[in-house]
């Protein structure tokens, strides 16, 4: 693996949210960043961010939907910045309705970029990276990879998808014994642009479940993965490790729980925006840069206990053997 100043790395979707603060904090690095989405303007703004951290910026536009496109895109980066040493699948789209209300146009979109977008960059990734027999690919997930949630249906069953593909993957390539990682990152609710430009035909405005995180958040989880890749997936955020867990245990109840609560929990007060846009088909960032945030600062919390406790595992195990000790040889004292 190359060092931190000299990897080459490729972020699809890095034009805005979770994406665009992964590019920003590699960027921080120096890293050298191809930079795949599809809004010119926004990707302009992310190699802008890279620039000011240090880094090395390429703007390559994409549509991770189509193969030729990824593949192409995979081969200019190796050609401009060098071998690619890590590759993050983020890209995504989807659709906030009622299953019966979206259009199956609508649904093979976001399955086409959402689902086989990742398909598309781990097949590009791997045709350079296993003849090499290095490499690390991070595929950013969601509680969602494993708890479908009601308004929602396209996006969860992509992110399932993904879930099933990595995994079989992460098998094939342990049993060649082969030296390229790939690992997955479950992220919580993010602040994101999303709920601003993902086509939404709920009545009031896209929200995130709270609670929320900076995608900042999201970002140091990915940069913590791409460094640690032996682990098959992280878990980020105290909601996504209690989701998982309820799900895990109680899936009934909780199909009641979100049915009564799921269709309130994901829309603010406010209604839609008459003139809010849709990236299904074409790029919202095309002619305006919307950043890393969405509107959710002031709900949103920069920090998460659950991933230094996930990232500090192995200290914390250490810690909890020690104090058990203590309080064992306390016990015996006082029983002496």
């Amino acid at each position: 693996m190359s060092s931190n100043q000299n990897q080459v790395v490729v972020v699809t979707g890095a034009s805005g949210g979770i994406g665009r603060a992964v590019a920003r904090a590699f960027g921080a690095r120096h890293a050298r960043v191809a930079l795949l989405a599809r809004g010119e303007q926004g990707l302009s703004a992310a190699a802008a961010d890279i620039t000011r951290a240090g880094g090395t910026a390429l703007e390559i536009p994409t549509d991770v939907a189509d193969f030729a496109q990824v593949d192409a895109a995979a081969e200019r980066a190796e050609k401009e910045l060098g071998p690619i040493d890590v590759w993050v699948n983020v890209a995504f789209t989807s659709v906030f309705a009622p299953f019966i209300e979206i259009e199956p146009d609508e649904f093979r979109r976001v399955t086409e970029v959402s689902y086989l977008g990742y398909v598309h960059g781990t097949m590009a990734a791997l045709r350079r990276m296993k003849p090499r027999d290095r490499g690390t690919i991070v595929q950013v997930g969601s509680a969602l990879a494993y708890r479908g949630i009601p308004l929602q249906s396209a996006y969860c069953g992509a992110k399932h998808a993904i879930q099933g593909f990595n995994e079989a993957l992460r098998c094939e390539l342990l049993h060649e014994g082969s030296h390229v990682r790939t690992t997955m990152v479950q992220m919580p609710a993010v602040n994101t642009p999303q709920f601003s430009w993902v086509l939404s035909k709920l009545p009031r405005h896209a929200q995130p479940v709270p609670p929320i995180y900076q995608p900042e958040v999201a970002a140091r989880a990915v940069l913590y993965a791409a460094d640690h890749p032996r682990r098959r997936e992280y878990w980020v955020g105290g909601s996504t490790v209690g989701t998982l867990v309820a799900n895990a245990v109680a899936p009934g109840i909780l199909d009641r729980y979100l049915a009564r609560t799921g269709y309130k929990s994901q829309q603010t007060g406010e209604p839609k925006p008459p003139a809010q846009p849709a990236n299904l088909w074409a790029p919202a960032d095309r002619d305006r840069d919307f950043g890393a945030h969405g509107e959710f600062d002031d709900q949103s919390t920069p920090r998460s206990f659950q991933l230094w406790a996930s990232r500090h595992h192995g200290l914390l195990a250490a810690g909890g053997s020690a104090l058990a000790a203590t309080a064992l040889a306390v016990w015996r004292r006082a029983r002496s």
